[in-house]
């Protein structure tokens, strides 16, 4: 006789008894599950609790022991002994009378107004000195500050010196660090759970317990009031609440839980010896999964193209200074690409990296170059994400991103139109020198690897993901009017969207993304290029005018009086916002920048640095010495505070209307106000022979610059005391980039004088423009 739906269900359910006890016993598990993470979150709450407590005594005992310090200076230097002397002029008596009976005195200098004797020794002190000097006057207060001298850092203080209410000076005292530190040194903490440093800026003056947890200590940071310091601190990742129960919630579920495991273990075994269950006439779960089709299989991922081989010869000097970038059909097509793909996809093997970003710039070759680099990396294994036609500030943004450490802009940047290039990180490094040439070392020699199965491919689109960033965390405090000129570049459709989100309102020029850029050429640090803008800001009556080159990578800016705001004088707004935050930093700037960019970043307590031009010569710069801010003077800036440390010409524009919002007065006003003289823009002179790096040798061996102070980290510069001169080689293009800053008209033409004649010395037939 047929077997019934009925008794079909009544041999489940007989079947189904002897699992209650299993899953009983399963519940118990998991109920015990539950009490355990109920029982680590409190834990961790308690042990977050003493970290801050320690954090917290860190801080107040950091601050006890600072301004007890200053308290001292201000105290001696009223007292009547120092004042007299200060009033006589006798700042060695004043020294003396400052330094009596002080515990763990290291040093004390007074010095005068002028600081002429702090900034004479420099070399031997470092910037540190002068800069907390600088503060203390520049605040007309007592300022702590720590700094590295000798062998190691040091408490600093610097109060003005005064006579009779007449500033003559400043006081320096040099104290152990261990003024600043002993607090933290002697909080406790668990040192294997627990991790507490304090720092100054991007500097950990003392760190203790557990180096483990560092990257994630700022969220836990405290600022030492009236001070740069703050006591940063971190623990563990906090257990995972499971199901997001958290607090006693976790107990409550498992004393559920347990209830639900004696009810499978004693009540429903009775319950289902029950005769005639209602049965479901439903089709069973076996009879579904028989009616439906096959599924198919996924589609595999397309396979890569055999090589194409190039139909260019491979020239080495494609491979620059910081980048790569030939001429498309002379020096590049989509054969040199693949192989510079293969050769790029090697070196990330070779560091055991296996994802990319890639992405690419307006150019009408860009496709052919993303087509060709794509082949090459996914033939050496790699697996690429292409991000699709984006600005090269937004690609780095996708390395960080997406977590991939690695990624390729293409882009000729703001190269004419036949020009196209490679940007390249790797492992987090920007590649530039050696590492540039070794990628056309691997080409020549054949190391390039092949792997046995293509890497993968996938495009996503991270637009949206950049400009919610920015946002999050840049807001203008007033609606500003700003006038946004891409130059036909790629920055032309998310940048006006990045500046709209942070507040601004925005009216685009030349902001269709065209390849063959048919307005003007897409380079801000040319003067012509921004005729346009200056006339649109002006007929429009905007506050500002912005300006981005082909990809976006670097900023120009003019005002509504149609002045060209060079890019070293706003380095001088950025510098004193970020300094604000952050005593001390290091500030990072160009050969070509101006002379007066030192002396404010020192009076606005900050350390600045000279370096080479080169967009990734300065982010290595930057991480060797831990700066928090740097900039070129081609319009490239590169923020670590706040953001990642890579050039961005969009995320520069977005904190410049930041700081702008904030104050009163118009921006004009504001940025008419930095400090300038007479200077002239960059100037290009093709270089003889088309070989510019020979021409600065010969002019470092030949050149006779009397009375000027000598730099040759980037080409010759001279520093007078009324202004200097540079000529250095480009590294992009065959041409001489000269740069003159003055404090008058007078002294610019007596230093062009002075170039002008060692440079026809050498070249009696090159024509200069000046």
């Amino acid at each position: 006789m047929e077997e019934t739906r009925g008794d079909r269900a009544r041999q489940a359910l007989a079947q189904a008894r002897p699992a209650m006890p299993l899953l009983a016993v399963a519940l118990v598990l998991l109920a015990a599950w539950m009490a355990w993470s109920g029982w680590q979150q409190l834990q961790d709450g308690s042990r977050r609790s003493a970290l801050e407590q320690a954090r917290d005594g860190a801080v107040q005992g950091t601050a006890r022991s600072v301004s007890s310090e200053l308290e001292r200076l201000s105290e001696r230097l009223a007292s009547a002994q120092v004042r007299s002397a200060l009033a006589e002029g006798d700042l060695e008596s004043a020294s003396a009378a400052l330094a009596a009976e002080w515990p763990n005195l290291e040093e004390v200098a007074v010095y005068g107004a002028s600081l002429e004797s702090v900034y004479a020794g420099l070399g031997e002190s470092g910037y540190g000195r002068a800069a907390v000097l600088e503060a203390s006057m520049v605040e007309d207060a007592p300022v702590a500050w720590v700094i590295r001298e000798g062998d190691g850092p040091r408490l600093a203080l610097a109060a003005p010196a005064r006579a009779d209410g007449v500033l003559v000076g400043a006081a320096f005292v040099r104290l152990p660090i261990s003024r600043a530190t002993m607090a933290t040194e002697q909080a406790p903490i668990d040192p294997s759970a627990m991790y507490l440093a304090l720092r100054q800026g991007g500097v950990t003056l003392l760190e203790r317990g557990n180096t483990e947890y560092v990257e994630a200590a700022e969220r836990m940071s405290a600022r030492v009031p009236g001070t740069g310091l703050r006591v940063v601190a971190a623990m563990p990742t906090a257990p995972v609440a499971p199901f997001g129960l958290r607090g006693f919630a976790p107990f409550v579920a498992a004393l559920v839980l347990l209830f639900v495991a004696w009810l499978c273990w004693r009540v429903l075994p009775k319950f289902m010896q029950m005769e005639n269950p209602v049965v479901d006439e439903s089709p069973t779960l076996s009879q579904a999964l028989e009616a439906e089709p096959e599924s198919k299989a996924d589609a595999p991922a397309p396979a890569v193209a055999a090589p194409k081989a190039p139909a260019v010869k491979i020239d080495p000097g494609i491979f620059r200074a910081y980048d790569i970038r030939g001429i498309v059909g002379q020096t590049l097509d989509a054969g040199v690409a693949e192989l510079i793909g293969q050769a790029i996809g090697s070196l990330m093997r070779e560091q055991d990296l296996a994802d990319i970003v890639i992405g690419r710039d307006g150019r009408l070759s860009g496709p052919d170059m993303v087509a060709g680099l794509t082949a090459g990396l996914r033939k050496a294994g790699r697996n690429v994400i292409d991000i699709g036609m984006v600005p090269t500030p937004v690609v780095y943004f996708g390395a960080f991103h997406l977590r991939t450490g690695c990624c390729v802009s293409v882009t000729g940047s703001h190269n004419p139109p036949d020009y196209n290039g490679f940007k390249i990180v790797v492992g987090g490094e920007t590649l530039s020198g050696d590492a540039i040439t070794d990628l056309h070392a691997r080409i020549a020699e054949g190391r390039l690897h092949a792997a046995d199965a293509p890497g993968g491919h996938s495009e996503r689109d991270i637009s949206d993901e950049y400009v919610e960033r920015i946002a999050s965390d840049v807001q203008t405090e007033r609606p500003l009017k700003v006038v946004v000129d891409a130059g036909n570049g790629v920055a032309g459709e998310i940048g006006p969207r990045v500046l709209e989100a942070i507040g601004a309102e925005v009216v685009p020029l030349y902001c269709e993304i065209d390849g063959e850029f048919p307005n003007h050429h897409p380079d801000p640090s040319e003067p012509e290029n921004l005729e346009d803008l200056i006339n649109m800001v002006q007929r429009l009556d905007a506050d500002l005018g912005l300006a981005f080159d082909g990809d976006g990578d670097r900023l120009g800016v003019v005002t509504r009086d149609g002045e060209n705001i060079f890019p070293d004088r706003l380095l001088m707004l950025f510098a004193a916002d970020v300094l604000e935050r952050n005593p001390g930093a290091v500030i990072v700037y160009d050969v070509k920048c101006t002379g007066r960019l030192p002396g404010h970043i020192l009076r606005h307590g900050g350390s600045p640095l000279m370096w080479k031009t080169g967009h990734s010569l300065i982010k290595a710069k930057m991480r060797e010495v831990e700066a928090e801010l740097a900039g070129e003077m081609s319009g490239h800036f590169f923020f670590a505070e706040r953001w990642y440390g890579f050039d961005d010409g969009i995320y520069s524009a977005a904190r410049l209307l930041e700081i702008l919002a904030a104050r009163d007065e118009a921006p004009s006003e504001i940025l008419s106000a930095l400090p300038t003289g007479v200077a002239t823009p960059e100037i290009k002179v093709p270089a003889p022979g088309g070989d510019p790096h020979a021409f600065i040798e010969r002019f470092q061996a030949a050149a006779q610059l009397d009375g000027a102070r000598l730099s040759t980290i980037d080409g010759v510069r001279a520093d007078w005391n009324d202004g200097w001169g540079l000529v250095r080689a480009s590294n992009t293009t065959p041409v001489l980039v000269l740069r003159f800053d003055a404090d008058d008209q007078a002294a610019l033409e007596r230093i062009q004088g002075v170039f002008r004649e060692q440079i026809h010395a050498i070249e009696p037939e090159l024509e200069l423009p000046f």
